[in-house]
């Protein structure tokens, strides 16, 4: 592909620049980092996600600079994230430990623990409220206080004990950074699973539906969605059999349970989907991705390059976007082209009608 400079488009650039700051101006009001934070908090998780860095207040104003573009958001949050220095891999996180805030299962009525539908617009009219200042003075701050969160066991577990399905054996070997190290086919379950989570939402959502409706084997049911809160510890620096505590992050968790592929089993077979935040659609597609890819198969879905080289956010935008770069070369090759063809097949056709 050729490429070319453009000549004397510095001063147009600047232009372009101060443009886009008046455009981002719009009112004299301006949007808080704050709220963007705590009043746009789903989208905030996304681009956490999608950036695979924790830290709501960056992704909130990187979403501010970005005029709410999630794309640019997410490759603000990866620029700066690439700048930080990583001193320390966490212990691995027990998820039975989750501090739930929200857990459902669609496959079991009764769970130990019992359902807890926490915040969601599962059950909310789809109505747009034109008051939306309008404060719902009708709870209690005090009902949601930490201390009245809780740990739950994981749904799943129970069905391991009773060999129903498949335990995933620990691993020996440090799980895949696909951060530092480039993905290799195949990959192991460590980095599929990393990269489905960094993924863009909207491209796995749309694999995931793609597969429900038949372009794809697996139609599960989902075992178990949860939300909370997670501890995460670090080993301490001078014994690793101790820890220190670092703090704690929001993860949606979800497993799905579909039929085994080996029918004689007599198993069932799980799909695993875990994203930063409250982030249930993307976990949810996760889990039915990841059992798709472990299938494997002639479907797009099933095709771990095809899933995993194309839903990067960064890098499907980024390729998008090289498309409004200067192309005269190729272009006017393309055009050149057609040009002679049409020349010669003109020129054929007059040949003919002279014999004629």
């Amino acid at each position: 592909m050729a490429y070319v400079a453009v000549s004397g488009g510095k001063e147009a650039i600047e232009e372009s620049i101060k443009l886009l700051e008046f455009y981002k101006s719009g009112t004299d009001k301006d949007v808080e980092v704050e709220a963007i934070e705590h009043k746009l908090s789903l989208l905030v998780d996304r681009v956490m996600s999608e950036a695979g860095l924790y830290s709501k207040t960056y992704a909130a104003l990187a979403l501010k600079q970005s005029e709410g573009s999630v794309e640019e958001a997410v490759f603000l949050l990866r620029a700066y994230r690439s700048t930080l220095t990583r001193n320390y891999y966490t212990n691995t996180v027990d998820m039975g430990e989750m501090r739930v805030i929200r857990r459902i299962s669609a496959a079991f009525k009764d769970i130990t623990g019992g359902q807890i539908l926490g915040a969601t617009y599962d059950y909310t009219h789809r109505l747009i409220d034109f008051n939306p200042d309008r404060r719902n003075n009708s709870f209690s701050i005090s009902a949601y206080e930490p201390e009245k969160i809780i740990s739950c066991p994981r749904v799943s577990d129970e069905l391991k004990r009773e060999g129903l399905i498949d335990s995933y054996d620990p691993a020996d070997k440090k799980p895949h950074d696909v951060t530092i190290n480039m993905l290799e086919f195949p990959t192991d379950r460590s980095a599929r699973l990393q990269t489905l989570s960094r993924a863009d939402t909207g491209f796995i959502s749309g694999l995931a539906y793609s597969a429900l409706r038949g372009f794809g084997q697996v139609h599960p049911t989902v075992g178990e969605l949860r939300c909370g809160y997670v501890e995460l510890c670090v080993p301490y620096p001078t014994d690793e059999t101790e820890s220190i505590y670092i703090g704690e992050i929001i993860i949606t968790e979800v497993e799905c349970i579909n039929s085994a592929e080996d029918k004689d089993q007599l198993k069932l077979a799980t799909g695993y989907g875990a994203v930063f935040g409250r982030n249930e659609n993307k976990a949810i597609s996760m889990a039915v991705i990841d059992r798709e890819l472990d299938n494997g198969g002639p479907y797009p879905t099933q095709d771990e390059e095809f899933v995993l080289m194309h839903g990067d956010s960064l890098e499907m935008n980024g390729f998008i976007s090289h498309l409004k770069l200067p192309h005269y070369v190729t272009f006017q090759s393309k055009l050149d082209a057609v040009r002679k063809t049409r020349h010669i097949i003109q020129g054929r056709d007059e040949d003919n009608e002279k014999e004629l």
